[in-house]
């Protein structure tokens, strides 16, 4: 890496609690526009992906407090929390009284920005960079927040989660109502209005709905 990812999360983040989630507190992008809407020119020279992991998208907003809300969806559970992003998931599962807990994303900077929060959280979450999708894996609950924003990336998910639900285990997505949410193979559980940074989204709510997949 060009940049240090611990100092430079430091440097341009501040600890705040998302709106949605007032419980937990993560280091976040204090305003969109400061690494969100860096050209790819400014976010290569530092040899950073896009940060994902900055801020609190909506659909992992209403997952963790779905879960923090219904502790008994994870407590003494084993959880994975794909596209973890900031962690906000991985830490509201641990909170609610999961047995363990491994966050997975396939940026390496997220990785870094999961251990300072769960270490602010004061709560134990371990991460892995693999590409998992299309594998097995050996947790009880898999939670996703808001991956279905890409045609490609979710026409591989989708069977990989419905698969997963068919082996008996529970999935559970939050979604803001993105354009590739497969609807026909999810029951909704609960909804609601989510305060999101409208330099990253269209309005400053968004209504968020937690969904579980359903067993083929």
């Amino acid at each position: 890496m060009k940049t240090d990812p611990e100092s430079f999360i430091r440097a341009n983040t501040s600890l705040m609690a998302p709106p949605h989630v007032p419980e937990i507190r993560l280091r976040l992008a204090s305003e969109a526009h400061e690494l969100w809407l860096k050209t790819e020119e400014e976010l290569e020279e530092i040899g950073l992906p896009p940060p994902f992991w900055a801020f609190a998208w909506a659909g992992g907003q209403g997952l963790a407090r779905y879960i923090l809300d219904h502790p008994e969806s994870v407590a003494g559970r084993s959880v994975l929390d794909f596209a973890s992003g900031s962690g906000l998931v991985a830490i509201a599962a641990k909170r609610a009284g999961a047995s363990h807990v491994l966050a997975v994303d396939i940026d390496p900077w997220a990785g870094t920005a999961i251990r300072l929060n769960a270490v602010e959280n004061n709560v134990a979450v371990d991460f892995s960079g693999e590409d998992i999708i299309g594998r097995l894996v050996g947790a009880d609950v898999i939670l996703a927040g808001d991956v279905f924003y890409d045609r490609d990336f979710a026409a591989s998910l989708v069977p990989w989660l419905r698969g997963l639900a068919s082996e008996g285990r529970a999935v559970l997505v939050g979604d803001p109502g993105r354009a590739y949410l497969p609807k026909d193979r999810l029951e909704p559980q609960e909804t609601y209005q989510v305060p999101v940074t409208r330099a990253l989204e269209d309005s400053e709510v968004k209504k968020t709905t937690v969904w579980q997949f359903l067993a083929d």
